[in-house]
């Protein structure tokens, strides 16, 4: 559909053969189109795209922030199409429609829109960002919980006591409640659409809530009646294939969602038991929102230099470490994605197994089995590797095994909670690893957590006394003339001031200096100072550089880093 815009990019000098060929790749696997692939790989700006096709075609261009759309002409085009095409009707003049395209060589897309309105189409361009947005905008249904819970009469939907005895055909019969079904439907698809990265569904003893993390804070979305409790539970595990009857032990699964325009949406579940009831949280995983390009990740220019060439090492090991939610996991798909190329074979042992990557060998572990990290290290020894990802060093056995295959010709990628690169140093070392293994091991440390942005559409700079400026870690020339912002809320950002997250990152290469270090049995403190000394920036100053470029905000430096004094 869209190698017509990449062939015309490529007459003029736009991008090149080995571009286009990726991103059509690309295209297949999200369902997109060349022109949103091409500036995920950052061939090329989607302001470039644009003129290029309104010169070519002779096209007006629009801006749809600013475009007056009509609603009712928006619905003449069904939802799905829209999708389908990555068009938006914008208004009708008669028998003429103007219809926003990113790409105007699409005449079954024309076609497809004519014989649906039966009117004459008139195109004009539009980013083909601006047209996602402006299509989940236009068409989303904001979710109404009050007016789902209305539907809901007083007849019994509470199942069961929270107890041992459980009426499992009673239990089954409550989840296909329609009102049940419908209220647990709209939870997931709003999370969805607000962007979450964890749902929690929580049971006390007078109340019941829903809480969504977006961008890494957690937010109260709805309270339904407590009565509630069992039947969304147990919706939730027939969705997840778990057993509805246990009630008493943690329970883990996954559920899949089909969503338009062939997207798939996963959800790892995780079931609990509390006092109250079963606790349930899922975790969103959607693929098309990987970030697998490393120049995108936060990493500054020697940041990245110091990452991209330990990874492009033949052997030692790779750690990057901080909290459950920091990015680790994205920062070790994008290493890997890299690195993945048909000359070496790649293994990784992960729990869960969070996306698939191909040509990557992936594996699940499996406690229950035997089938740890350790074992499945073990395994992949024996399958001529030359790179290999374990999910976590979380015993002395992983750790050794980790080392020992790191020192014996294979890049070995792992991951570590701690709080910084130098302790971690510290946490091999109480694990039991001997400090030279340690030392002669590691190629590169890299701790990581995420900021939250500030929201493009309502940033606005403020004014702070420079007194709080130094408190943060600003030198007194930098406080006296740095200009600082927040985001005031809007509608873009649910009111927050911020939309996205930004990678604070502290890269520790080990040197041969840091190795002296190690060896003589030096604390973490000694390690950061000497790490710092050597030009290693820690994960404060990574949040002071972003709140001098006016990214993030003094309390998201504040709330996600440490003081380096």
């Amino acid at each position: 559909m869209s190698s017509r815009v990449g062939q015309l990019l490529i007459e003029n000098g736009l991008i090149n053969a080995e571009q286009l060929q990726k991103a059509m790749e690309m295209v297949e696997q999200n369902n997109s189109i060349v022109n949103t692939e091409l500036v995920k790989l950052g061939a090329i700006e989607e302001e470039a795209i644009v003129g290029a096709l309104g010169e070519e075609f002779g096209l007006p261009i629009v801006n749809l922030e600013s475009e007056d759309v009509d609603p009712e002409t928006v619905g003449l085009v069904p939802h799905s199409l829209a999708l389908k095409h990555h068009l938006l009707a914008l208004y009708g003049n008669g028998n003429t429609l103007t219809v926003a395209m990113a790409d105007p060589s699409n005449i079954l897309a024309l076609n497809d829109v004519k014989f649906i309105t039966g009117k004459d189409i008139q195109v004009v361009l539009a980013p083909a960002s601006e047209l996602k947005a402006q299509i989940e905008k236009q068409y989303e249904e904001n979710v109404s919980y009050d007016g789902i819970l209305e539907d809901m009469d007083d007849s019994g939907v509470e199942v069961v006591n929270y107890g041992d005895n459980v009426d499992v055909d009673e239990l089954e019969k409550s989840t296909e409640d329609a009102p049940v079904v419908k209220l647990v439907n709209a939870i997931l698809m709003d999370a969805i659409k607000k962007g979450a990265s964890d749902i929690h569904i929580e049971p006390y003893e007078k109340t019941f809530r829903v809480r969504f993390r977006i961008d890494g804070v957690l937010y109260e979305i709805m309270k339904p009646p407590p009565k509630l409790k069992n039947a969304m539970t147990s919706r939730l595990k027939i969705m997840a294939d778990l057993d509805i009857s246990e009630r008493r032990l943690p329970q883990d699964g996954r559920i899949k969602l089909k969503l338009g325009n062939r997207r798939e949406m996963d959800f790892r579940v995780s079931v609990l038991p509390g006092l109250f009831g079963e606790k349930v949280v899922l975790r969103l995983l959607d693929k098309s929102n990987l970030q697998t390009d490393m120049t995108k990740l936060g990493f500054d220019e020697k940041q990245m230099d110091a990452f991209t060439e330990c990874i492009n090492r033949p052997f030692g090991l790779v750690l990057v470490t901080g909290p459950t939610g920091s990015g680790k996991t994205t920062t070790l798909y994008s290493a890997l994605s890299e690195l993945n190329k048909a000359t070496v074979n790649i293994s990784t042992a992960e729990d869960p197994v969070e996306f698939n990557l191909s040509g990557i060998n992936q594996t699940q572990t499996n406690d229950d089995i035997g089938l740890n990290f350790a074992a499945a290290l073990r395994s992949f020894l024996r399958q001529d590797p030359d790179i290999v990802m374990v999910g976590e060093i979380r015993d002395y056995e992983t750790a050794e095994i980790a080392i020992k295959a790191s020192l014996t010709g294979h890049l070995v990628l792992s991951t570590l909670h701690t709080n910084d690169a130098p302790s971690t140093v510290n946490r091999l070392l109480n694990m039991g690893v001997e400090p030279f293994l340690v030392a002669s091991s590691i190629n590169i440390i890299v701790a990581q957590r995420l900021a939250r942005r500030i929201c493009d559409n309502c940033k606005e700079p403020v004014k702070l006394s420079p007194e709080v400026l130094l408190r943060v870690g600003l030198s007194e020339a930098e406080a006296k003339h740095t200009e600082v912002y927040y985001g005031k809320g809007c509608s873009k950002c649910s009111g927050t001031g911020y939309k996205g997250r930004v990678a604070l990152y502290e890269c520790m290469m080990m040197t041969e200096d840091l190795k002296e270090f190690v060896l003589n049995g030096a604390s973490a403190a000694e390690i950061k100072r000497e790490a710092v000394r050597g030009g290693m920036e820690t994960l404060r100053a990574s949040g002071l550089r972003f709140l001098k470029d006016g990214v993030t905000t003094v309390e998201e430096v504040l709330r996600t880093t440490v003081s380096d004094d």
